[in-house]
């Protein structure tokens, strides 16, 4: 009998991010610490007929600085962000992807919509000039899997690759999948994430229809509030979250800078509703646990939540419940956060600009803001780091993901030590 492997230990060494409050990862850290607001009146598309107008839009994003001007045409905007935002991550990792070291090196980034604005676009094309006309690129540009493949093919990335698509869970899906990949031996390095870019007049509409997104089109700053008593909706946000994470000792070996060590991955489902998380927490309850004792970690040893936070009525008192069911009184000692408050929600792609959230708060010894929290509720009583970033010492960290279908996740990060 083959005595099993041991596993190997995970470490992120490179970051990506474009998002509503910055198109790189300074910026969107210097965003996040500064409490920045990304949320504005919608100027993609025109609104007038639309009950929901605000949302989180990455400004004047030039695809064209990372990519030629043929290819970039053929990616829709979820696509280009994914891309874009990896050969970022690649850059800071100041890894290399060569002929030998390809196939030890995989893709794995998740969405929950994929490529919404080409399907649209392609739909009114059929409609009034015929079906002749419809590109033969529109299944390429918006089938799910595409973000990954492109950037296994401008990168060159040939270990492995694939997509997760479980709504608003995807991104952190991803990460977590990327993660028992590389600490299993079947990978050396994983480029990992979530990207989105569903900001069109379909997804605008479907989500409104289900009373899910905030009304406070007067008010755009403000309409992201989670855990406040005033909330009345999530906000839609837009862009893509990339970690590079590797095996340590391949880290090691070529001399690259450490952010910090995934430990920790749990997932679970709710069975319980479509749309609505389960009441009880139970599901969510479940994931924070198995990713704590994945990574060895006890109750009293986290410091930090980036909270999933989206601002609706039912997550956040749930989460809450839940983050106080697993940790017990220490859950009153931990900054917890939503940086959805600043970025609005990136749906697939909100798991992953929220896990360069978490690795930068550790590596920076600073929890972000709950920004627009100025009535709490009263089920809500936990400290979410109202209004204004906090210098503390974070040495363990997680980040919470629950999508549509009862997905759960929570990742578990901490301080690397050698």
């Amino acid at each position: 009998m083959q005595t099993p492997q041991p596993l190997s230990r995970v470490v992120v060494t490179g970051l990506g991010a474009i998002t509503p409050i910055g198109k790189t990862i300074a910026e969107y850290w210097q965003g996040l610490v500064e409490g920045r607001n990304g949320i504005t009146e919608i100027t993609r598309f025109d609104t007038t007929d639309h009950e929901c107008r605000v949302g989180g839009e990455v400004k004047d994003f030039d695809p064209l600085a990372y990519l030629p001007a043929k290819e970039s045409r053929r990616m829709d905007r979820f696509a280009q962000f994914g891309v874009c935002a990896s050969i970022q991550a690649l850059k800071d990792a100041s890894l290399e992807i060569t002929p030998e070291n390809a196939p030890q090196i995989g893709v794995l980034l998740g969405t929950g919509i994929g490529g919404l604005q080409v399907l649209e676009d392609q739909h009114e094309i059929i409609r009034t000039k015929g079906p002749s006309r419809c590109s033969p690129f529109m299944i390429p540009m918006m089938i799910g899997n595409m973000a990954a493949g492109l950037t296994a093919i401008h990168t060159g990335a040939q270990g492995p690759n694939s997509c997760t698509v479980t709504a608003c869970a995807a991104g952190s899906n991803a990460i977590g999948d990327a993660f028992r990949l590389v600490q299993s031996g079947f990978a050396q390095a994983m480029i990992c994430g979530g990207t989105e870019a569903a900001i069109t007049p379909l997804g605008f509409a479907g989500f409104a229809s289900a009373r899910a997104m905030s009304r406070r089109n007067d008010d755009p700053a403000t309409a992201s509030r989670p855990f406040d008593r005033d909330r009345d909706g999530f906000v839609m946000g837009e862009g893509a979250g990339i970690l590079i994470i590797e095996n340590l000792d391949h880290a090691l070996a070529r001399g690259a800078k450490i952010y910090a060590e995934i430990v920790g991955y749990g997932c679970t489902c709710d069975a319980y509703h479509m749309t609505s998380p389960s009441p009880s927490g139970e599901g969510a309850i479940r994931a924070m646990s198995l990713a704590l004792k994945d990574g060895g970690i006890t109750p009293d040893m986290v410091d930090y939540i980036n909270a999933h936070g989206t601002s609706t009525a039912a997550n956040d008192k749930t989460e809450t419940k839940a983050i106080k069911e697993v940790l017990g009184d220490h859950a009153y000692k931990v900054a917890v956060s939503s940086t959805k408050s600043m970025t609005g929600h990136l749906l697939g792609g909100s798991g992953g600009i929220e896990a360069v959230a978490t690795v930068l708060a550790i590596q920076n010894d600073i929890a972000p803001p709950t920004m627009n929290l100025h009535n709490p509720d009263p089920e809500c009583d936990l400290d979410y780091v109202p209004n204004q970033s906090r210098a503390m010492t974070i040495n363990v960290a997680t980040s919470n993901s629950f999508g549509f279908g009862g997905h759960n996740v929570t990742l578990v990060f901490k301080k690397y030590q050698p």
